[in-house]
């Protein structure tokens, strides 16, 4: 197996998916993909036609990976499923129970952004936050998925940056508004292949805002791990092929600080995820 990061990117005006090996990304819709998500799709057969490209290195398909504009990989995904509380040290900080059930909301799809694109702070917010996520995309999709079937059906691993309005999300107890503000979904950079990371429930994962890590833990320590989450996702409701789900946030979030630490104009903000890469959006005031 190639180690490979599925990426949508843009080049001379065109927007369209593409395989980063090394330093080059490889154009997929000379195989006859129009988006990341068709790839998915196609499961198997899509992902031994890439490796059969990467192969051949044909010329004219590639091109450097600075010279073009990565957008989040999966830029209006299906599902954008959110677990809440799903750290012990989270939990602990926000005073909540430690959940014996899953705590599930979603983001809609007009609140993802991509690498390098600017986090708006609304103007209805007094109380922007971050939080650093470690997320899994679906693959072959299902119902009612057995928990330990779970690696059938991931087809990689991303980084999200589940920036939340406190003061809105806490106004009810539906959180769903103070999550999906548009541009509070950073995703990226990339989408790392399922087979390129061999326990996703070990990987280092941090938050930095200005070169000052707010947040630094493990994904050891999610309560709920990826077959938990699997098998109850799938026991409501069908997963389909490029659903996102973001598992969770570990403690360090801003308003948990003493004193609390919110998003402000000029903020430069890291998720970094060694084993994926790195999430960086700068935090721009809405005009």
């Amino acid at each position: 197996m190639l180690y490979m990061r599925f990426v949508t990117f843009e080049s001379d005006g065109r927007v369209r998916p593409g395989a980063v090996v090394q330093d080059a990304v490889l154009d997929l819709s000379s195989l006859g993909y129009l988006s990341l998500l068709d790839l998915i799709e196609a499961g198997r057969e899509g992902r031994q036609k890439v490796e059969d490209l990467v192969s051949e290195s044909p010329k004219g398909t590639a091109f450097p990976l600075n010279s073009v504009r990565l957008h989040a990989p999966i830029p209006r995904p299906r599902k954008l499923i959110c677990v809440g509380l799903n750290y012990r040290d989270h939990a602990e900080e926000t005073g909540s129970e430690i959940p014996t059930t899953p705590t599930i909301f979603n983001k809609f799809a007009t609140a993802v952004i991509g690498p390098g694109d600017s986090i708006v702070l609304p103007k209805v917010s007094k109380a922007p936050d971050y939080e650093a996520e470690f997320a899994f995309v679906i693959g072959t999709g299902g119902r009612r998925i057995a928990a330990e079937d779970w690696r059938k059906h991931v087809f990689g691993y991303t980084i999200v940056n589940d920036v939340s309005a406190r003061d809105y999300q806490r106004a009810t107890s539906q959180w769903l508004m103070g999550k999906t503000f548009d541009t509070f979904a950073p995703l990226g950079p990339w989408i790392v292949s399922a087979d390129e990371i061999e326990d996703p429930h070990a990987l280092d994962i941090s938050m930095a805002i200005n070169g000052e890590v707010l947040q630094n833990s493990n994904t050891k320590n999610l309560i709920f791990k990826i077959p938990d989450l699997i098998s109850f996702l799938s026991s409501v409701f069908t997963l389909e092929p490029g659903d996102i789900v973001s598992t969770g946030t570990p403690g360090g979030v801003g308003f948990a600080r003493k004193p609390p630490r919110y998003l402000k104009q000029g903020d430069d903000v890291v998720v970094k995820i060694p084993a994926i890469g790195e999430l960086r959006n700068p935090v721009v005031a809405e005009a």
